[in-house]
């Protein structure tokens, strides 16, 4: 059977109208596929920064006249115990109050007149601080961007929602920690730039562009495995730690709740333990930031740039030195005061230039960068801008103009397209 096509008249038309509505179908389509991965209320916020005092566990059992007036009379029980638990001097409530960061309900029970709770007090350690006397300091770590994952039902996740243990480490306050931790809230693009296959990718490019996202030297992985037995029932955790671009292995441990409801407590028991085992990795010496992590952005010690920068010169002065003897030979040139001398090594200027360049994975990405950064006169190339599947940007030191980084990039193989301040490239 042959198929037969309209080429003129309403129905070809019809079909030019059709074809462009269902490309417009498909594009809103798209955009919204593209949108739904990082909307939605994912991010949950640390509730406490790594220079507050906490003091948790606290029970008050509080009245008032209704329900509200209960539960602020058994506020303000709390932070009188936390203070008298921190065994600062006596002062009047309100200016204890002034003084709390936030209160962390652990457990409470409301009623009309009554109010019962578990509560944790946070204070702020600029202003409680000079009551309490001056502790030691610990040695704290470089800074450790915190990846905690959850596995559970064959999936792995560790932004893509909000999960029990993501929220355990929100609401952890490392204030007595020898660890920085810094703990991302997961909204927005972090979703997308934090996934579990990113904890098992072995790129120092990769994962130098992710840690200066976040100002950190490195990474800490906490995994919980999470085993449901039946509804309702026990959940079994296996908790493992581990750390660096290598996925290192520190410890592990099995915790279990008795039912869901106890999952909470047990989860945030588990992220006491990891910080106590983040702490004796510290103490041995584990957590030392990686160096293959340091490195500055054009990829190469600056000792080493400085060397090849002098070998350079040397080479230009020998270079100008040779070509005056040669030209002094052929004019027979018998005066010595006639005899050029090499000028002067000048110099060069480095300018920064915008370059796009495609991204359709991440290996295309680290073979970009490493061939940009190996072109002569490129002083450092840095992604500023990922697209994984699109067009990602890069910032480019050279010393030269942008018409002499498009010739040289021509000559590693590149298409090359120059515009006003930008160069966008391809293979």
């Amino acid at each position: 059977m042959t198929l037969s096509f309209p080429t003129s008249g309403p129905a070809r038309r019809i079909l030019i109208v059709g074809t462009v509505l269902l490309a417009l179908l498909a594009a809103v389509l798209l955009a919204r596929g593209l949108t739904a991965q990082v909307e939605g209320d994912r991010g949950i916020a640390a509730v406490a920064g790594s220079s507050d005092i906490e003091v948790g566990g606290i029970k008050v059992d509080a009245r008032g006249d209704n329900a509200q007036e209960a539960r602020e009379n058994g506020w303000r029980e709390a932070q009188k115990k936390a203070w008298a638990q921190l065994k600062g001097p006596a002062m009047p409530d309100n200016q204890i109050a002034s003084m709390v960061s936030s209160i962390v309900i652990e457990q409470e029970q409301i009623g009309p007149r009554r109010y019962i709770a578990t509560l944790g007090v946070i204070f702020d350690r600029s202003r409680a601080g000079r009551y309490l006397g001056g502790n030691a300091q610990k040695t704290r770590s470089a800074p450790m961007l915190l990846v905690p994952v959850t596995i559970s039902a064959g999936t792995e996740m560790v932004y893509e929602r909000r999960n029990p243990w993501q929220r355990a480490w929100a609401e952890f306050n490392p204030g007595t920690s020898a660890i920085d931790y810094v703990r991302p809230s997961g909204a927005g693009g972090d979703s997308l730039l934090m996934t579990f296959g990113q904890t098992g990718r072995r790129s120092r490019t990769w994962w130098r562009n992710v840690l200066d996202e976040f100002e950190a030297a490195d990474v800490l992985v906490p995994i919980a495995k999470l085993t449901y037995q039946y509804p309702g029932g026990p959940v079994k955790g296996v908790f493992t730690a581990r750390y660096g671009p290598d996925n290192t292995y520190l410890d592990g441990f099995t915790l279990e709740a008795a039912n869901p409801g106890e999952l909470p407590k047990m989860l945030a028991q588990a992220v006491k333990r990891f910080d106590g085992m983040f702490e004796s990795a510290l103490a041995q010496g584990k957590l030392k930031p990686d160096s293959t992590l340091s490195v500055g952005v054009s990829g190469t010690d600056p000792a080493l740039l400085r060397l090849i920068e002098i070998g350079r010169a040397v080479e230009a002065r020998e270079a100008a030195r040779r070509a005056a003897a040669a030209g002094e030979t052929a004019d027979t040139v018998t005066d010595p005061a006639a005899t050029p001398t090499a000028a002067p090594t000048v110099a060069a200027v480095v300018n920064s230039y915008v370059v796009q360049f495609a991204s359709p994975d991440a290996g295309s990405i680290d073979a970009t960068l490493g061939a940009v950064r190996s072109t002569a006169g490129v002083r450092g190339a840095a992604t500023s801008s990922l697209a994984i599947g699109g067009t990602s940007v890069m910032r480019v030191s050279y010393a030269g103009s942008l018409a002499e980084l498009a010739a040289a990039l021509r000559a590693r193989g590149f298409n090359v397209n120059q515009g006003s301040n930008a160069l966008a490239i391809s293979r």
